[in-house]
């Protein structure tokens, strides 16, 4: 028998620590970052700050201890430590510690109690704080009508004695993956000391609600860069960074184009440039591509240019190095997907020159050290949960130094692979193969093909809630594949599917799994599939074109494509890429599975959370009474509180459970046994 692990039981999976955020304080002693563990009832996360030493040699020690938790940390320029929390004061007015609104709270440098700083009527939603001052800039929101804090909290008080939950919109959009947005309309404030007795607070302007969020302030505290949304018709609204005097909120300057959306600013130390991502536009015939782009903060007259023409990848957030290069220029520090990693690399600004730092696994949250010289990330793998690392600044594929922290997972159940292939066009394929540690020639193991969302990003991190080594611990082989539209293989990779959703990316899924089969160490008669969001689009498509495995999950998918199109928290990109449908209606018939749904013949599990604005409840409706119109051995496993993704931790426990024993029963061959609790 295999040995026992985490995975091997649902509670102990879902209560191991997991790891999130990380803030350097500013003269690079402390590293911050957050650890979620169970709550003492075991029926939700609760986060707390822990102290990682950054030399490595001390354990991490433990800072705060709520019952509403911690998150987001970040640091003044004293060596103050900030965070966001809903904890209560400790001496709350009338109602307050009924109230679950995030405030920004702080920690001494020298230790002791945590304060509120500041408050905000709807909770404070991110904040940012600047190098070499002591103001700090925030999102929260503010109710129509309300000119002040004072009278936002005054007509929020109106709403709730009055138990009026109506929202009036007059714009899009009107949802966001898993929440409704509204009634209060977001906006940026500055505050010049949080630490001041009476605090001035500076209204910036509304900023943005989609996908792009990001606040930044200049290192001497004078300029806030934010992302707004700009436009007015669904496939019009579009994401720009804009750029303001911090201490009146007079606007500078805004970095938009009708073909590109803007994000994720920071500012260079000199404080006179910036750095964003900028994303082209999809179009009918073009996925987009996004890179990095450096403009002068103020002056509106630089339209900016490309820092990395020739880069392959997709970069993400960027971040500066406190000191230039030996060439005088600013380097600057960003990840990518690319070939199953998501490596750390290093841009000399005056050179064009990019270095990729990390030979293996997938890194977030960079920081640089204030000398330049090191820098801390979370680092994380398929086989491997977020964990603090340190890196040198400039030497090319090295393997990081690991930080003492809570979280790390030390046991599998199993051992983790690669599969390669050639696709029908010539192009390279490749995978991910988890296989579990009782595979071999002689007990073979059954195959779950599990397809990722997006579909433009990638199997190459650790994940939580699509975590392989569950259905490993239950005996599964699991294969992770990165089809047409994944991250990390250039622009032809996205290319070649974006015509036809279900075209190359299925014939890929197909071809690697025929790859992945050939092994004896696998069984080919035992298989089974699934997905979630757009891999829960390839499930049903899948389900729809073969009848060769013999079950399939499919999770807060895609089903009618026309009905989706204007439901979607976000109409306006899936009009762009499938067009009108009720003027342009050929990729809609060419890719709806709903169309097909007379040829299903597979045992189907649908999940759906009513949650979902993304993809939207009835999508799962549809599927499942279209099963059941057809006679398709099916369940249904429905979450009336949950979103895109399933969160609550019993509900995660459920999840799995119900996929395990639905796979069990059609692929092992094992009686049903219905999950606990439903």
């Amino acid at each position: 028998m295999p040995e026992s692990t985490a995975f091997h039981d649902l509670a102990a999976f879902v209560a191991l620590p997991r790891v999130s955020s990380l803030a350097l304080s500013p003269d690079g002693t402390r590293l911050v970052t957050v650890v979620q563990e169970l709550s003492a009832d075991a029926t939700r996360f609760v986060g707390a700050l822990w102290d990682v030493d950054p030399s490595g040699e001390r354990p991490a020690r433990r800072l705060t201890r709520s019952g509403r938790g911690e998150s987001a940390p970040a640091f003044l320029p004293d060596g103050t430590l900030l965070f966001l929390s809903s904890r209560p004061v400790a001496d709350p007015a009338e109602g307050d510690d009924d109230k679950r609104e995030a405030a920004l709270w702080s920690l001494p440098a020298d230790g002791g109690e945590a304060a509120q700083v500041l408050a905000r009527p709807g909770g404070i939603d991110e904040y940012a704080t600047a190098a070499e001052a002591s103001r700090i800039a925030l999102a929260a929101s503010r109710l129509p009508g309300a000119a002040d804090a004072e009278q936002d909290a005054q007509l929020r008080e109106a709403r709730q004695k009055a138990k009026v939950s109506a929202i009036l919109h007059e714009s899009v959009p009107v949802r966001y993956w898993d929440h409704d947005l509204g009634p209060g309309i977001p906006r940026v404030f500055t505050v010049p000391d949080p630490a001041a007795e009476q605090l001035a607070v500076v209204d910036c302007g509304e900023r943005c609600v989609s996908a792009y969020e990001g606040i930044a302030l200049s290192p001497d505290g004078s300029l806030i860069a934010y992302v707004a949304a700009v436009g007015t018709l669904p496939d019009e609204v579009r994401a720009a960074v804009v750029v303001a005097d911090a201490a009146t909120g007079k606007v500078l300057r805004v970095l938009e184009s009708p073909d590109a959306e803007f994000g994720a600013p920071a500012f260079a130390p000199d404080g006179r440039h910036l750095v964003c991502t900028r994303e082209r536009r999809i179009t009918w015939d073009s996925p987009g591509d996004v890179t990095l782009w450096l403009v002068d903060a103020t002056d509106d007259q630089d339209s900016g240019h490309d820092l990395l023409p020739d880069f392959e990848q997709w970069p993400g957030a960027p971040v500066f190095s406190p000191v230039p290069g030996e060439d005088g220029a600013p380097v600057v520090y960003f990840t990518a997907d690319e070939a199953g990693h998501a490596p750390v690399f290093r841009l000399s600004t005056g050179t064009g020159e990019v270095v990729g730092l990390t030979a293996s696994g997938a890194y977030t949250n960079v920081v640089a050290d204030p000398d330049g010289r090191t820098l801390y990330a979370l680092r994380s793998a398929v086989d491997s949960a977020p964990a603090p690392v340190r890196l040198d600044a400039a030497a090319p594929g090295q393997q990081p130094v690991p930080l003492p922290c809570p979280g790390r997972v030390t046991a599998l159940p199993g051992s983790l692979t690669e599969v390669h292939t050639t696709a029908e066009d010539g192009t390279a394929l490749r995978a991910w193969l988890v296989l579990p540690s009782q595979a071999s020639a002689a007990t073979p193991a059954p195959l779950l093909l599990w397809v990722h969302g997006g579909p433009q990003t990638s199997w190459n991190a650790w994940h939580w809630r699509w975590n392989p080594w569950v259905a490993a611990a239950a005996g599964y082989a699991v294969l992770l594949p990165d089809p047409a539209l994944s991250t990390g293989y250039g622009q032809r990779m996205h290319e070649r599917g974006w015509a036809h959703w279900g075209g190359a990316p299925y014939q890929d899924v197909m071809a690697l799994t025929d790859t992945a089969l050939r092994r004896d160490d696998l069984d080919e008669e035992r298989t089974a599939m699934m997905g979630g969001s757009y891999g829960g689009y390839m499930a049903n498509w899948i389900a729809t074109k073969t009848d060769r495995f013999k079950a399939i999950v499919t999770h807060a998918s895609l089903w009618n494509m026309y009905s989706f199109a204007g439901v979607t928290d976000h109409p306006g990109f899936w009009m762009r890429r499938q067009g009108d449908p009720l003027v342009r209606t050929e990729r809609y018939e060419l890719e709806s599975p709903h169309l097909r749904a007379a040829k299903i013949t597979t045992p189907m599990l649908v999940i759906h959370g009513d949650k979902d604005y993304r993809v939207p409840i009835g999508e799962g409706l549809a599927l499942w009474n279209d099963l059941a119109r057809f006679e398709v051995p099916a369940k249904f496993l429905y979450f009336p509180d949950e979103g895109h993704w399933i969160v609550k931790p019993n509900n995660v426990r459920l999840w799995y459970a119900t996929v395990l024993g639905f796979l069990a029963h059609h692929v092992l061959d094992e009686p049903w046994h219905r999950p606990e609790l439903v």
